[in-house]
């Protein structure tokens, strides 16, 4: 049986509640092979947000082509997309 591969187009949240480390999380529960390609890094925890550092658009992009030409993606789920330029194809 294949093991089903998705990957999450997020943020980091550096206290582990959301973003990509959730999501990892929760792919793991189900039996899915998680991949990612981060947009931001947060300096965060259960009480807010302190800081946010954006991933130049081009390395988001170069890291979902690294992970889809290589190991495959059969779903993708986005998380935080902090920007539009980070949106466009």
């Amino acid at each position: 049986m294949k093991i089903p591969r998705a990957l999450t187009i997020a943020g980091l949240d550096s206290g582990g509640g959301a973003g990509i480390t959730a999501d990892l999380k929760t792919f793991h529960a189900l039996g899915v092979y998680g991949m990612v390609a981060l947009t931001a890094v947060t300096a965060q925890n259960t009480l807010g947000v302190r800081a946010v550092q954006e991933i130049d658009p081009s390395i988001v992009e170069a890291q979902i082509n690294a992970v889809a030409e290589d190991i495959g993606v059969d779903a993708a789920k986005t998380g935080m997309l902090s920007s539009s330029p980070i949106m466009e194809p």
